[in-house]
């Protein structure tokens, strides 16, 4: 059970879900599709009581006819499950499945052009990194296999990759983790009580969104401009007051917008979380892919003397989201605190992925320069494709990473994103990255697919985007602010 979901909160959720002017959609239908549209893009999880049929008319003043009509409308369509005198719950309808965007069906569709998950396939050098891997497991078979920390060969290359971005670490120091998710979950669990402060930016990853959630922490978020990146005085400023636990931050050619934090930001950042008693935890996940020439600045831990600064980072973006391979890097003391914290949720991660890792990492010189020049095309085809086919739409040409993050011309992220669904197209709106529901201008364009695939899923993007102005869109009232 996943909990309830009061009146308020949903309304937040459903923003604008009437129909638009032209439409001939009655209220109960429009409701219900955009509760299925809010389990569609993943902002309202499977097994959430539903507000009481009463309770949600009131709120949206609406009669609780139309409600009533909309749930039984979610329940034929199996979104919606039902016991008199107890409730209503969000569900799983046949033949759908869960992924990273929420619900979509299960049958295979060749003609389906994914935009959601910015991950690329394995790089050719696997196969020969996994035969690598298998010819030394026999030195380690003979133990029990639970290397809580990680196996040192890992860990020293790991730590090598940190020492040559200018920040000595040593093999103490790292952490082996299932993945950068993994990592992030728990330094939760040791730093941050439920209940206790942290501060996100606005947008964010997602995933790292849910986790800190699902901890009970209480959220301060602080906004990451699509055009400038992060303005420094109030970074800084909401560092010192907000009263956070944590901070956890995506330094290197953020998720979504893909900016990049200057060094001298990076600098202050360290000497304000030691000021303000803040522990920092910096994602590097695509340190690895500057994509203009420039390589990051230093990690931000380099100009840590206190240790406030947690590093995590992982095998998935520059390498393969197959191989569940991460690290944290921190304060050898934290390190075995991490260890202590570990065993109750998993003892180790799988010796043989950590093998198949370490030969990846030693291949490193071969693997990402062809990576960079492959994803330099993409994007460049992508944003080629946006500037013919929706010139309307604003954005910055990412200097790294794996996302161009759109500025659409109104706030139709969520309806356009269920009208190219209907086109073939999967992507991932605005609302997603945000703990409020807001930033319906935007969505989030990953350029990892081939480049035919990513011009072909910008026109059906745009035959979306005219089949809404067709229809008739509504746009936001006039608002009074005193």
């Amino acid at each position: 059970m996943a909990g309830t979901i009061r009146g308020p909160h949903l309304t937040r959720l459903l923003g604008r879900w009437q129909p638009l002017p032209g439409h001939r959609t009655p209220d109960y239908a429009a409701l219900a599709g955009s509760v299925r549209g809010l389990l569609v893009d993943g902002r309202l999880p499977l097994g959430v009581r539903l507000p009481a049929e009463r309770e949600l008319a009131d709120v949206l003043r609406i009669s609780r006819t139309t409600v009533s009509a909309a749930y039984r409308m979610l329940r034929e369509s199996g979104h919606l499950t039902s016991r008199r005198g107890a409730g209503s719950w969000t569900a799983l309808p046949g033949g759908y499945r869960v992924a990273v965007s929420g619900l979509w069906p299960g049958a295979d569709e060749p003609e389906f052009i994914n935009l959601v998950n910015a991950a690329l396939p394995a790089p050719p050098q696997l196969a020969d990194a996994a035969q690598a891997a298998v010819g030394k497991l026999a030195g380690y078979a003979a133990g029990v296999g639970y290397y809580p920390v990680g196996i040192d060969e890992l860990r020293e290359v790991v730590a090598a990759t940190y020492a040559r971005r200018g920040l000595p670490t040593s093999a103490d120091q790292i952490m082996i983790t299932n993945g950068t998710q993994h990592a992030l979950d728990l330094i939760l669990r040791l730093l941050v009580p439920p209940g206790a402060g942290v501060l996100m930016e606005s947008p964010t990853y997602p995933n790292s969104l849910a986790a800190v959630t699902a901890r009970g922490a209480r959220l301060t978020t602080q906004t990451v401009d699509p055009a400038t990146g992060w303005d420094e005085e109030l970074l800084l400023d909401t560092l010192r007051h907000a009263r956070a636990r944590l901070a956890y931050l995506i330094t290197e050619f953020h998720n979504p917008t893909g900016h990049l934090m200057p060094a001298r930001l990076r600098e202050r950042l360290a000497a304000t979380a030691r000021a303000a008693g803040v522990d920092v935890v910096v994602d590097e996940s695509f340190v690895d892919l500057p994509l203009s020439g420039t390589e990051p600045p230093p990690p931000v831990a380099a100009f840590d003397r206190h240790a406030r600064v947690l590093s995590i980072g992982g095998m998935s973006k520059p390498y393969w989201g197959g191989l569940r391979v991460g690290w944290v890097r921190a304060p050898a003391p934290v390190v075995q605190r991490l260890a202590a914290v570990r065993v109750g949720v998993d003892l180790a991660s799988p010796v043989l992925d950590q093998l198949v890792a370490v030969g990846l990492l030693e291949r490193a010189d071969d693997i990402v320069p062809a990576r960079r020049v492959e994803l330099r095309s993409r994007r460049d085809a992508l944003v080629g494709a946006l500037r013919e086919e929706l010139p309307q739409w604003r954005f910055r040409v990412p200097g790294g990473g794996l996302n161009l993050w759109a500025e659409l011309d109104a706030p139709v992220a969520s309806a356009l994103a269920r009208a190219a669904e209907v086109l073939g197209v999967r992507v991932a709106p605005g609302p997603r990255f945000g703990a409020d529901g807001t930033m319906e201008r935007f969505l989030r364009l990953p350029y990892t697919l081939p480049a035919a695939d990513l011009a072909e899923a910008v026109r059906r993007l745009a035959a979306a985007r005219h089949d809404l102005d067709r229809t008739g869109r509504e746009e936001p009232a006039p608002m009074l602010v005193a």
